[in-house]
């Protein structure tokens, strides 16, 4: 039996989050990435296959590197095999890029040291239909040097309660930010952000509250405050989940905690 670690992409608009959800709709399945994966590979093992993530995506998130492992009864199928045998049975709203073994005692998501977020704002007038999916349109053009001296606070081990929605049951809000930095590509603005993990919807209410106070004028210090209040009320509207991307997921550099 072999442990194998596949790095997964996927267009999250039409699926309901990464994790396999049996009963979320009046007792019945909706459609997840974790669910059409092992769905694939029990057509391809013929059995039940459970498969590990690197952590939960939310409804509409998308993935260029999102990491998951699993099992394999059958070790006659060379490793690399599996990225052409599944994706000739998942949609072609996942993909599978990459293929590995790792030692029996790997996990996915306990094994991951770091996980970095990219979200994307489109600045220009209008998007292109190819793009809709994927950027968050805020259709004017923002101070990037004020947001990145407001981001330069998200640096080492911070109480992240500001950004905690509302039901997150994470017992410690504390969380290791490695990098925070907006950048441009062409007529859109990136916003990347690495960390040891993340709250729920961590991600998408920092990029909201950062918008909110550049646009209302506020400084880097008034964004310092808010983050150290640990107050909810304080965040801006969380950005909309088409922009954001779980980039890639490390797993080899310093455990943090």
């Amino acid at each position: 039996m072999k442990n194998i670690l596949l790095t997964i992409s996927y267009d999250g608009t039409d699926f309901c989050g990464w994790q396999r959800q049996d009963k979320a709709d009046a007792g019945q399945p909706v459609r997840t990435v974790q669910g059409e994966l092992e769905t694939a590979l029990a057509k391809l093992l013929k059995q039940p296959v459970a498969v590990s993530g690197s952590g939960r995506t939310d409804s509409g998130v998308h993935a260029a590197g999102q990491a998951a492992n699993f099992f394999s009864p059958i070790d006659s199928i060379p490793v690399e095999r599996y990225i052409p045998a599944l994706n000739s049975l998942l949609p072609d709203d996942i993909r599978i890029t990459g293929s590995r073994e790792v030692p029996d005692s790997f996990h996915a998501r306990f094994d991951a040291v770091g996980r970095t977020y990219r979200y994307f704002l489109h600045c220009g007038p209008t998007p292109s239909a190819c793009e809709m999916r994927f950027v968050w349109p805020i259709r004017r053009y923002p101070d990037v040097r004020l947001l990145n001296r407001m981001a330069s606070c998200l640096s080492g081990e911070i109480d992240c309660t500001t950004f905690a929605a509302a039901g997150d049951v994470c017992p410690s809000k504390k969380r290791y930010l490695e990098k925070a930095v907006f950048f441009a590509d062409g007529d859109k603005i990136v916003f990347e952000i690495a960390a040891n993990a993340f709250l729920w919807k961590m991600v998408r209410s920092i990029v909201g509250t950062l918008l909110y106070y550049e646009q209302q004028g506020k400084t880097a210090d008034d964004f310092a405050s808010a983050l150290a209040a640990k107050d909810r009320m304080l965040a801006g509207p969380t950005a909309p989940a088409k922009g954001l991307f779980l980039w890639n997921v490390s797993f080899s550099g310093i455990r943090r905690h």
